[in-house]
């Protein structure tokens, strides 16, 4: 399994990034994917959830109505959506998934509002 993360970057508030995350070594499009982030200082946060067919998707509270989590399965690609980007935002962001045994996830984005 193998997840790469791409489009982080520097951005001021209230702009917007759009994250990709390029899977392989896996059947993409039987899995669920996950986008998580983690600050510096701040615990590990759940970001949003999608289901295998793209048709269910979930957020936490914090990002409702400003990301939109999808996925194409015809690329095997994942992405995040981020618009009226917050300071708060600022974060390492990474891609995962799991098979009900492992958890996979990728190296990383970093995405800085400032």
């Amino acid at each position: 399994v193998q997840l790469v993360e791409s489009g982080g970057g520097l951005v001021q508030p209230g702009g917007s990034l759009r994250l990709s995350c390029a899977a392989s070594g896996f059947t993409f499009s039987n899995y669920g994917m996950n986008w998580a982030r983690q600050a510096p200082g701040k615990e590990f946060e759940w970001v949003s959830a999608i289901n295998s067919g793209g048709v269910n998707t979930y957020y936490t509270d914090s990002v409702k109505g400003r990301f939109t989590i999808s996925r194409d399965n015809a690329k095997n690609t994942l992405y995040l959506q981020m618009n009226s980007l917050k300071s708060d935002d600022t974060a390492l962001y990474y891609c995962a998934t799991d098979d009900k045994v492992n958890t996979y996830w990728g190296q990383g984005t970093q995405v800085t509002v400032s």
